[in-house]
């Protein structure tokens, strides 16, 4: 009885592809083209393998200097250790190697993450007004919007306390709300949608505005 050979060459069980784009065969014959003794033989196969990396990753065409791109290639596949005649020297591994430069964040850390950055920027600048009718009025006009963002992202009721409170705390206590100061109740007929819920990201949208069908505006009768 014929015996079936169960030891099978699986590609988890082989070297990891530097470069998987162009295939295990390509390896291979990078691998002979560097027991090669001849040194312009080497480097004419050498050019070889280059046409047929091209025919195999097309999209390289679309870089610049692609030309250069594919003898990077061939160098990398061949673990950097190629001694052939080229038009481009061999490069550096630490070249591919090195780790991009971590960009630091800018600021300091959002206190309020539903309101977000510029509410503390506006506050800000509300610290330097004199107190008067005016700076009132802006607070006022900035209670109202944080409300508005506040159940954007929280959908149960809140108090004017909570935002006057809320106010007053991201300035440090260096703001203080007029103890007269109302917002007025927020109507039933609103809804706020969070971004990404559709097309009215972030606006108060009235519940019981009609449906229309623009194409019937236009039949004609």
């Amino acid at each position: 009885m014929e015996t079936i050979d169960t030891n099978l060459d699986y590609n988890t069980g082989r070297h990891k592809l530097a470069m998987p784009e162009y295939g295990r065969n390509i390896y291979k014959m990078v691998e002979a083209l560097k027991s090669i003794e001849d040194r312009e033989k080497r480097s004419e196969q050498a050019r070889a393998v280059i046409r047929v990396m091209e025919i195999l990753n097309p999209q390289v065409h679309n870089q610049e200097d692609y030309e250069h791109k594919l003898w990077d290639h061939l160098y990398m596949i061949a673990d950097f250790d190629l001694d052939i005649d080229a038009p481009y020297p061999c490069p550096a591994p630490e070249v591919f190697t090195t780790h991009p430069v971590q960009i630091p964040m800018k600021g300091s850390r959002i206190k309020a993450t539903h309101y977000g950055r510029n509410i503390e920027k506006i506050i800000d600048l509300l610290c330097a007004e004199p107190d008067g009718e005016v700076k009132t009025e802006m607070i006022r006009s900035l209670a109202i919007y944080m409300r508005q963002q506040y159940l954007i992202w929280n959908k149960d009721s809140v108090a004017e306390e909570t935002i006057f409170s809320d106010i007053e705390k991201l300035s440090e206590y260096r703001l203080k709300v007029p103890a007269d100061l109302k917002l007025g109740k927020v109507s039933g007929d609103l809804n706020y949608s969070r971004p990404g819920m559709g097309i009215n990201v972030g606006q108060a949208v009235s519940k019981n505005k009609p449906y229309r069908n623009n194409r019937k505006q236009f039949k004609k009768k």
